[in-house]
């Protein structure tokens, strides 16, 4: 009989952690979708699962707020502790009572982002769903990101109804 050896306890010398495994299934899922759906389908699936991320997100900090309306400046800072949390490098750039602009240097999703715009709907609807539960509206613009060749991201909140803004608008 041949002796078994466990190679539990083997150095791989591999990358591979949780988090560069998430996104690289994220990566390839979006990947995936864009050719297999077209962009435009894919973006929609992604803002399905932000939406719903952002929901649940949405409740706990607003919860968060007891019941005190948020400022701009508050709002920038919630979607700033919800970036940070997950791996983003984003900061308020500006804001004031019409709205916030926020500038990120690092997406969550890494390397993975670059050339999978339909990844930029999750902060579209994550960044949505928040501010128009705290607020009650929201219209979010994606004015540049890493995802399509961009050195970063900028992203527009506007806290009231725009005319001829580009983005998406959210309702509580």
């Amino acid at each position: 009989m041949s002796k078994v050896t466990s190679m539990a306890t083997r150095d791989f010398k591999i990358e591979l952690d949780d988090v560069s495994f998430f996104q690289g299934m994220i990566g390839t899922l979006a990947g995936t979708l864009e050719e297999v759906v077209g962009l435009e389908d894919a973006a929609s699936f992604v803002g399905v699962v932000g939406g719903k991320i952002g929901d649940d997100l949405a409740s706990q900090y607003v919860s968060e707020l007891q019941g005190q309306p948020p400022s701009a400046e508050m709002l920038g800072t919630i979607l700033v502790d919800m970036k940070s949390r997950i791996g983003g490098t984003f900061r308020i750039e500006t804001f004031d009572e019409d709205g916030i602009i926020l500038v990120n240097s690092r997406c969550p999703f890494a390397e993975q982002v670059k050339g999978r715009p339909s990844l930029c709907m999750m902060t579209t609807n994550v960044f949505g769903r928040i501010v128009a539960t705290a607020n009650g509206y929201a219209h979010v613009e994606i004015e540049e990101a890493i995802a399509t060749g961009h050195p970063g991201c900028r992203v527009r909140v506007h806290l009231s109804p725009q005319e001829n803004a580009n983005g998406y608008e959210f309702f509580p």
